[in-house]
């Protein structure tokens, strides 16, 4: 079966023995168009941000549950990394190997100097399945959030668990 997306993701994910289902759908760049295929099935679509710091020498991709509306200067607070910036397409590319629209979790098979800082909001781990583009917005793949777990540990990346926004019940 031929599949959208870099096959170093499924290589990775192959690798940990991680399953996952395969969806195809149109181009989705933004939250919003995403949103619009998600298939649901017990499944928490995730929000993916990539940020620089003020000085361009700190790379942070921010995962977090898609219909949370979180602005930069929370995102600031939260982290405590400073002033930061969405960091250009250039740097994307540099430092994930994607364009815009198709930055995920798995991206950060392409970060081999392990240069970007992981930031995943907590209540993710408390869900069943997430859901992230393999590196192509014209398709997602569902995995449990352990194994999610699993796929962060074993990039090497720094990585810290957050509650991003709070109590849900506020």
């Amino acid at each position: 079966m031929e599949r959208i997306g870099q096959q170093q993701v499924y290589d990775y994910l192959d690798k940990l023995e991680i399953k996952y289902e395969y969806y195809e759908h149109p181009e989705a760049p933004t939250i919003e168009i995403a949103s619009q295929f998600y298939r649901g099935e017990g499944t928490t679509l995730c929000k993916n941000l990539f940020f620089r710091n003020h000085k361009g020498n700190r790379h942070y991709l921010v995962i977090m549950e898609s219909s949370y509306a979180m602005d930069i200067h929370s995102v600031e607070k939260m982290l405590h990394q400073g002033k930061l910036s969405f960091a250009s397409p250039e740097r994307m590319m540099r430092y994930l190997g994607v364009k815009p629209g198709s930055v995920s979790l798995f991206t950060l098979v392409n970060d081999v100097n392990k240069e970007v800082t992981l930031f995943v909001d907590s209540k993710l781990l408390e869900v069943e399945k997430v859901s992230f583009h393999p590196n192509d917005n014209r398709a997602s793949l569902v995995i449990s959030s352990q194994e999610m777990l699993k796929f962060i540990k074993y990039s090497g990346n720094k990585y810290e668990i957050l509650n991003l926004y709070g109590d849900s019940s506020e």
